[in-house]
């Protein structure tokens, strides 16, 4: 009988907000999908929200009624609008030289993201790291978005012998949904959370930029 050690460190990276710098342009382009429906929320509601996955987007910045009249409606108005904005997204500072860094310290890397593949092919693009990555996820692979833990799951799937996994992303969605899935979660300032904030949700670091957390590999998790 034989018996298979898991061994290794994989490193599950958000995109929105955390590799590309989507948030702001996230919660426009809801915006814009709520106006158009007769509703008009405002966008410091919606921006807390972001990170969120859209299938529970809708109930929890405008309730259960919403969800039932037009939540789908809602969700394709929005992938419409973010997709006129999508030339003007850029890549956070330092996104690829995270995922070059983790590679050469060995780490299995792996972009754990709910986005659509038509997005995440075009943030791939952006990125030019495929040869760099052990997997990437989509929303295709999950049934619930984050705060569930389902992405993260998709994202371990990925790499079954890691033996220590650590989530990198920007928003207390992100770290809730790592630590229902029992994984450690670093965070960045970048979505436009508190330090205080990512900590109660689960970061067990925070730091302001990918630049920051680079220099500062060595004193989390993923050390």
């Amino acid at each position: 009988m034989t018996t298979s050690t898991r061994t290794g460190t994989a490193a599950l990276l958000d995109l929105d907000g955390t590799l590309v710098d989507t948030t702001y342009h996230q919660a426009i382009a809801w915006y814009r999908a709520f106006r158009e429906h007769g509703m008009v929320l405002p966008v410091w509601r919606l921006h807390r929200h972001i990170g969120m996955g859209g299938d529970q987007f809708v109930t929890a910045v405008a309730g259960e009624q919403a969800e039932r009249d037009m939540g789908e409606a809602l969700r394709n108005a929005h992938g419409r609008h973010f997709h006129r904005l999508i030339d003007e997204v850029e890549l956070m500072a330092d996104a690829r030289a995270l995922i070059e860094a983790l590679h050469e310290r060995g780490t299995a890397v792996v972009l754990a993201s709910s986005a659509s593949e038509e997005d995440l092919g075009h943030f791939r693009s952006m990125l030019d790291a495929d040869d760099l990555l052990a997997g990437a996820t989509s929303s295709a692979d999950v049934e619930s978005a984050k705060p569930e833990p389902d992405i993260i799951c998709a994202a371990l799937a990925k790499v079954p012998d890691a033996g220590r996994s650590v989530m990198i992303g920007d928003s207390t969605w992100d770290c809730e949904a790592a630590r229902r899935a029992g994984v450690a979660s670093v965070a960045l300032l970048t979505g436009g959370f508190s330090e205080q904030e990512l900590r109660d949700a689960g970061a067990v670091a925070v730091f302001a930029s990918l630049g920051e957390l680079i220099e500062g590999l060595g004193r989390t998790p993923l050390a």
